[in-house]
């Protein structure tokens, strides 16, 4: 073959945009073109997949490397001492690789590792370097989200004082349930929370889907936290309660679940979040396993009846497209209800308060407006 052919070869993947599951045969085809007669030692094809991390850790790098897949089939050889001569024109050679029926780690890109599958064919030549050409494969490893650990509901509570001895201003309570914990990409996830608003701050509730990679490389470990899919409530007042009954938040496509590597970890969680001006918000975290969408369906004649779309039954969250930050306090308290606050401030008060520092932490915290709230976390232990 001469310089210009090195391009000649090519490879063709059926069905790669779908992706493959353990136990399938990945298909297709290598393409090879040339214009005049050529020797021919061999031509192969390969599959491999790997999982890969790596980070920097005060000023030395953790790396580690897992090999999940390594397979080999040749399609074409010389046979002894006798020469494969191909003549110029274009040959397409089919090929068929059928996958183990082990299970299979997800393929995954993250910001500090991936999981990588492969397909390379291979032409060999005498006194020729080998000529390579690569394909990327999808590889889905099928939860089944029918399990009965993930079609249980699952209810959490937590409660909260505001202040401390004498200033004690109430308590704030969260109360969330959702009916099952395995979800497919573009379901909507029906929260169902009560907020209990007992003290004499306004309070934001929040729902939050957190993606979290967890990488784990010679002892050490790095999570990245990061926000798939959030929404804001409305504003309890004090004295106030707040229901969302079964208010739905939509799980965008993602990456499945990864819960099979020891080197790279794909998991995801519900958050609810109760934010309190001048105080540590109150939280309540369920995990959640998602799969993908449909993909899965028929290898385990999964079946949706149970699932209702509330998005007909119920009002659903406006879903920002970023992450965002709590309302101002001027956007949640009104001119009336700030004036009621002064007023009550400048009510006469006991001497034996006006002489301590009482005064200076009611008003502190009485109209402090809310924290700012960050949404990624990266942790590193």
């Amino acid at each position: 073959m001469t310089h210009t052919e090195e391009k000649s070869l090519d490879l063709i993947l059926y069905n790669d945009q779908r992706g493959y599951c353990s136990g399938e045969v990945v298909s297709g085809h290598i393409s090879l073109k040339i214009s005049e007669a050529t020797t021919v030692k061999a031509i192969t094809v390969l599959l491999k997949g790997y999982a890969q991390v790596s980070w920097m850790h005060k000023r030395s790098r953790c790396s580690e490397e897992r090999k999940y897949l390594s397979l080999s089939k040749t399609l074409l050889a010389s046979t002894g001492t006798q020469d494969l001569i191909l003549h110029s024109g274009m040959y397409e050679i089919p090929f068929e690789l059928q996958l183990p029926h082990s299970p299979l780690v997800s393929s995954f890109s993250g910001k500090h590792g991936h999981v990588y599958y492969m397909v390379q064919a291979v032409l060999k030549r005498p006194f020729h370097e080998n000529q390579r050409v690569c394909g990327e494969l999808c590889i889905i490893d099928p939860i089944d989200v029918n399990m009965p650990t993930l079609i249980s509901p699952v209810s959490q509570t937590c409660k909260k004082m505001i202040g401390c001895w004498i200033f004690t201003s109430g308590p704030i309570s969260l109360s969330v349930s959702i009916d099952r914990q395995g979800y497919c990409n573009g379901e909507s996830l029906p929260i169902c929370a009560l907020i209990e608003n007992r003290s004499s701050r306004l309070v934001v509730p929040k729902a939050v889907i957190y993606q979290i990679q967890t990488y784990t490389a010679k002892g050490k470990t790095k999570i990245i936290k990061q926000v798939v899919a959030s929404a804001s409530g409305n504003v309890v007042p004090s004295d106030c309660s707040s229901r969302w009954n079964g208010n739905a938040l939509q799980i965008p496509p993602v990456s499945p679940s990864i819960l099979n590597s020891d080197i790279l970890k794909v998991e995801y969680l519900l958050a609810v979040i109760v934010q309190i001006p001048g105080a540590k918000n109150l939280e309540v975290q369920i995990p959640l396993v998602i799969s993908t969408d449909g993909h899965d369906s028929h290898r385990f004649n999964m079946s949706r009846r149970y699932v209702v779309d509330t998005r007909l039954l119920y009002p659903t969250f406006t879903l920002p497209d970023v992450a965002e930050a709590p309302p101002s306090y001027a956007e949640v308290v009104s001119e009336e209800q700030f004036e009621e606050h002064r007023t009550s401030i400048c009510q006469p008060q006991p001497d034996w308060l006006l002489d301590g520092p009482a005064t200076t932490y009611i008003q502190q915290f009485r109209l402090q407006p809310p924290p700012s709230y960050s949404e990624i976390y990266p942790t590193e232990h």
